[in-house]
């Protein structure tokens, strides 16, 4: 039995204020493949979306002029720090289990290599199936930051993917 579901993560304030700067659509999305991706990998299911579902958690929108500026973000964004640190004290103030909360928060952390010089990272399993998930949703320039979804849609994709976690689901083709 899972102590903190989806649901409980996505609906919490903390996470519904940052998925605002990183994107709804693109953690719902990233959560999803990391569901199939755990299948193939033989990773835990529930700690993968919740780390997917998350790993944006710790996102700044790079702004010059206006405008998303791609290229500040690019040189000045360390997300995954940020990210992690805050993914583990939610998950922990809403009753995660601890060392859970910290995989998934390891898991965050080492999602992308971007804030390394010259980064090259070996994952362990959850590791690599967050930072597969996460590449799987992207677009150039950022732009997976910018899908757009309906509320209740989300929380209808949620609430799926928490049933087949629970249910211990596989999936059958794409994405879940």
């Amino acid at each position: 039995m899972r102590n903190v579901s989806l649901e409980d993560i996505f609906l919490h304030p903390i996470t519904q204020k940052s998925l605002e700067h990183s994107g709804t659509a693109h953690a719902i999305a990233v959560a999803e493949y990391a569901y199939m991706f755990a299948k193939r990998y033989d990773v835990n299911p529930d700690h993968a979306t919740k780390a997917a579902l998350l790993h944006d958690i710790g996102h700044y929108t790079w702004y010059r002029d206006g405008k998303w500026d791609y290229e500040l973000y690019k040189e000045s964004d360390i997300h995954a720090i940020k990210g992690a640190s805050r993914a583990h004290k939610l998950l922990v103030r809403i009753g995660e289990d601890r060392h859970v909360a910290k995989e998934i928060a390891v898991a965050i952390l080492l999602h992308t290599d971007s804030y390394l010089p010259n980064g090259e990272l070996e994952l362990k399993p959850l590791q690599k199936v967050v930072a597969l998930a996460d590449e799987a949703d992207e677009e150039i320039n950022g732009n997976h930051h910018y899908k757009t979804i309906e509320d209740h849609v989300a929380l209808e994709r949620i609430r799926a993917l928490d049933t087949r976690i629970d249910n211990g689901e596989k999936s059958t083709h794409g994405i879940v």
